[in-house]
């Protein structure tokens, strides 16, 4: 045999929500969150839209002063981006730097040669990174 559960006093867990009470709650929690993911939406893609992707292809020291460096820039096309390049000695130092802008396009993906001056023979050049042009 089981025992019935006691009712709650009255009044002292305030009035009993009605259906449209829920309801209001309900419609209210909903467009929280969609709210909520709107703005994470916007935030997602406004990050992506200004994001430069880049990657190192390949360099050529052509003589003892300069290397050609070349990489691959990907970006809106209606973007700019500025890279960083530089050619590097047998002893690891930076023996030539260069900024490099690369500007819209009417493609995503761009192949960039850069010639980078040296003050001495380099072994190696690459690329250092890119971000969005400032401005």
């Amino acid at each position: 045999m089981s025992t019935p559960t006691p009712a709650a006093p009255a009044g002292r867990y305030g009035p009993v929500p009605t259906a449209g009470a829920r309801r209001r709650t309900w419609t209210l929690v909903a467009l929280a969150a969609a709210a909520v993911l709107a703005v994470a939406v916007w935030v997602v893609v406004g990050l992506w839209q200004d994001r430069v992707l880049w990657k190192d292809l390949g360099y050529d020291v052509v003589d003892d002063g300069l290397t050609r460096v070349s990489f691959q820039v990907t970006k809106a096309p209606d973007a700019t981006a500025t890279c960083r390049v530089r050619a590097l000695s047998e002893s690891f130092t930076e023996v030539g730097y260069r900024t490099v802008t690369v500007g819209p396009s009417d493609v995503r993906s761009q192949r960039v040669t850069a010639d980078v001056p040296t003050t001495s023979r380099a072994v190696t050049g690459s690329l250092v990174d890119c971000a969005p042009a400032e401005g």
